[in-house]
């Protein structure tokens, strides 16, 4: 577990998302606990329990970047979920409890991939022999010129090893089989309850066919990456990474429940929505910590770290249950943003929006320079188009950038090497007209 200061977390943040402040500080915290609470003697270790966070602000200002780049820091599993995708028990939709199994899946791919790592070397060393193998039936070919003295077993495979390891060899082929599931095609529905008892349908029915083994003919670069790969994957103790797969979720696991308003309230409506407070309740134990059973074995979510998010427009955090609101002491409400923010959007974060586009056009040899004053114009056309239509917050950047753009876009395989200079006038001629009419921005932007 990662041991950041809480400033050196709001700083790393700083450099993808601007402003929000004092989300940044909140989460910053939350992620330090964890790292303090495995300090502390065991005895005492479990009584404590994460402070979950509920983040109050609209669309667009960086809830989701938040959170997502604190679990990337923190390198913890991570996933986000739309509370209004969920429906009470005894409805058709999904449990509640599958956003746990979703994460326990997550954790097994990221460990799975660790523990990959760790026997890459012996994995390599293992391929090796197998491409060896593969290649010592054509070895005594001209064009390998393998002399009389190395015609023998030893020295013909060494003389191949030293070939193989400086690359002469790569675009050679051998012959590798293959197996792929000869599973007919079809959608598996689950019904619901099964999850709940670790069954995989998918898995039943794939092992009730056999397996077809397929031979092809490929490059020893490929064959050698494709028996990395199956090494390293007899290679990995599968137990082992089970375990600490649901150990990582049990103790830095962090799921982001979006759209948390949409189930607040408790106004009785049919439909879809069934009980908003039927899911509230669903939710709650699971965040005040449960026990959720997988396939990979069960998982305790009592130190699972929950965020919620929602916009609050027509509800308030206070029509969540009592019980819910009470596992979310902390509260942080982010700021709708502006022209100034907008401007730093697209120029100061690592990932910034300019300079994605300019790697893209940079692609077909198109290279783009923007003019500062031409950045403060779309900023502008930006905060302009939030006003009169619905405020999407920065998302609105980038169905300006794409509109600001497009024709270029579409011509750029033809235009060759070329600079082109994004000014003002540029930004102006190619977004007036949308600016400027309310209703065709509410369409097209």
């Amino acid at each position: 577990m990662t041991n950041f200061t809480p400033r050196e977390i709001v700083s790393e943040l700083d450099r993808y998302i601007i402003g929000q402040k004092q989300a940044k500080r909140a989460v910053a915290v939350a992620l330090r606990n964890r790292w303090r609470r495995q300090q502390v003697p065991a005895e005492l270790r479990d009584e404590i329990a994460p402070k979950n966070i509920i983040m109050i602000g609209p669309t667009g200002v960086g809830k989701t970047e938040i959170a997502r780049r604190l679990a990337k820091l923190a390198q913890a599993p991570f996933i986000k979920v739309e509370a209004s995708k969920f429906t009470e028990v005894g409805y058709v939709g999904r449990d509640v409890e599958s956003m746990v199994r979703d994460l326990v899946d997550l954790a097994i791919i990221m460990v799975r991939e660790e523990e990959a790592l760790k026997v890459r070397i012996k994995a390599e060393d293992l391929a090796e022999e197998r491409l060896l193998d593969l290649l010592l039936p054509g070895a005594q070919s001209r064009d390998l010129d393998v002399s009389a003295e190395e015609a023998g077993e030893g020295g013909t495979r060494d003389k191949l090893r030293k070939l193989l390891r400086k690359g002469a060899l790569d675009d050679r082929t051998v012959e590798l089989e293959v197996q792929s599931a000869q599973m007919p095609m079809m959608e598996i529905f689950t019904p619901q309850g099964t999850e709940e008892m670790g069954v995989n349908f998918k898995e039943m029915f794939g092992n009730l066919f056999p397996k077809k083994t397929k031979r092809r003919q490929i490059k020893v670069s490929e064959a050698r990456e494709l028996l990395i790969e199956q090494e390293a994957e007899r290679l990995v103790d599968m137990e082992k990474v089970n375990t600490l797969a649901r150990e990582r979720v049990e103790q830095s696991g962090i799921i982001f429940i979006d759209e948390i308003d949409k189930i607040a309230g408790k106004d009785g409506r049919q439909g879809p929505d069934v009980s908003r407070e039927g899911v509230q309740r669903d939710i709650l134990p699971i965040v005040e910590g449960s026990t959720v059973s997988t396939k990979y074995g069960p998982v305790k979510t009592d130190h699972v770290l929950f965020i919620a998010a929602g916009a609050f427009h027509v509800a308030k955090p206070s029509d969540l249950i009592p019980e819910l609101q009470g596992r979310f002491p902390i509260r942080v409400e982010l700021t709708s943003l502006g022209e100034e923010e907008f401007f730093r959007i697209l120029t100061e974060p690592k990932n910034a929006l300019i300079r994605q586009y300019e790697a893209l056009m940079a692609t077909e040899g198109i290279r783009l320079h923007f003019d500062e004053e031409a950045i403060r114009e779309l900023a502008r056309i930006a905060t302009q188009v939030n006003s009169q239509t619905e405020n999407i917050g920065a998302r609105r950047l980038h169905t300006i950038m794409e509109k600001l753009l497009e024709e270029l876009s579409f011509d750029a395989p033809e235009q060759h090497e070329q600079s082109v200079e994004i000014d003002v006038a540029f930004v102006q001629r190619q977004l007036a007209d949308i600016a400027r009419d309310e209703d065709l921005s509410r369409y097209i932007l």
